[in-house]
């Protein structure tokens, strides 16, 4: 199958348009895109995973700053743009918890407008803050290939990974964080193999991933969370590489639920365990990963996952949506800037700031 360049979001014209997106609950088996026209529906759509990964996160909630201030008649005062932008950027900061680039994003832009003030007219506020929109969503596409571009190293010709979740050009705006480590790894000749953790209980690895690396030409095999250590004991992964959605200033690292049972599998079978991110992913604001907030969601996706009932009625569920990976499990951290190895707080430091 043909590689598809399919953008999984865009903007649509200047300060009165649209955010358009793949909406992500729909694949593999339909390529939908969805029109944004209002903060509101970027909230939903954020809230519900139509659009998902932090760096997609980060730049759809930049977009959807500008459908937020849309409402807002041009003549209004200085004080009256000040009072919206403040409501829009709290109302989208409320859709998720865990994911950094969220509110790395909106303070991004809440800055640039500050920067701006009594500097332009208010008249050209919502045009500044398109561009800076823009230049969010571009620098992603960047950053995105930097990371290939770092990470292709540590995979050898014939290497077979695994992976979690999705972290692919789904998850971003161009090329994707783990999944771009393949990618780069690919054109430069290199055969490889990877096997996709399902990723339950949303299937983002099955949904997402699969269709992502197929998609590419990448030979992918796609295995239950529960197998990944059978596949490590038997000596078919050379490493692993997964996506982050929060880093703590230490390297612990938030991302999807099962994320942590992978690096506990790879420390046992001494497999290389790899994160992905990009530098506006961590959070050095945190000290440890024991004070990143972790998303809970609803129980009907395990008892009740995509229609199909799988569990007794009444059944009590805990249903995290991230786990935290302690720093000490993990090899190296793979950022647009080079590899962070060992990951401790000093080198995070160095590295990042």
């Amino acid at each position: 199958m043909p590689y598809q360049n399919i953008e999984t979001l865009s903007w649509l014209g200047g300060t009165d348009g649209t955010l358009r997106l793949i909406d992500q609950t729909l694949l593999p088996s339909e390529v939908k895109e969805i029109d944004c026209r209002s903060v509101e529906t970027v909230w939903e759509a954020i809230k519900k995973l139509r659009v998902r990964g932090a760096p997609a996160i980060g730049i759809s909630a930049a977009y959807g700053v500008i459908t937020g201030m849309q409402t807002l008649p041009q003549e209004d005062s200085l004080d009256a743009f000040k009072k919206r932008l403040n409501e829009v950027t709290e109302y989208l900061a409320s859709s998720r918890p865990t994911a950094v680039n969220l509110f790395w994003a909106l303070d991004r832009m809440k800055a640039k407008a500050e920067s701006l003030y009594g500097q332009v007219p208010v008249s050209e506020l919502a045009e500044c803050l398109l561009a800076e929109a823009q230049t969010i969503h571009e620098e992603d596409r960047t950053i995105c290939r930097a990371i290939g571009k770092h990470g292709q190293d540590i995979i050898k010709n014939g290497d077979t990974f695994l992976t979690h979740c999705n972290a692919g050009g789904l998850a971003t705006a161009d090329y994707g964080t783990a999944l771009a480590v393949f990618f780069a790894a690919a054109e430069s000749g290199k055969k490889i193999s990877v096997y996709a953790d399902e990723t339950r209980p949303l299937l983002q690895g099955a949904r997402l991933t699969a269709w992502e690396l197929m998609q590419r030409g990448i030979d992918v095999t796609l295995i239950c969370d529960s197998m990944a250590a059978l596949v490590m004991r038997q000596g078919k992964i050379n490493g692993v590489i997964v996506g982050a959605d929060r880093i703590a200033a230490n390297g612990d690292t938030a991302n999807k639920i099962g994320t942590y049972s992978a690096a506990v599998n790879a420390k046992v079978h001494n497999v290389p365990f790899y994160v992905a991110a990009p530098v506006s992913t961590f959070d050095l604001t945190l000290p440890d990963g024991s004070l990143i907030p972790i998303e809970e969601r609803l129980a009907d996706e395990i008892t009740n996952g995509f229609g199909k009932r799988t569990a007794p009625e009444g059944v009590k569920v805990y249903n995290p949506a991230f786990d935290v990976t302690p720093a000490e499990l993990i090899t190296g951290i793979i950022t647009e800037r080079g590899i962070i190895s060992p990951v401790n707080t000093e080198n995070v430091k160095r590295r990042v700031r």
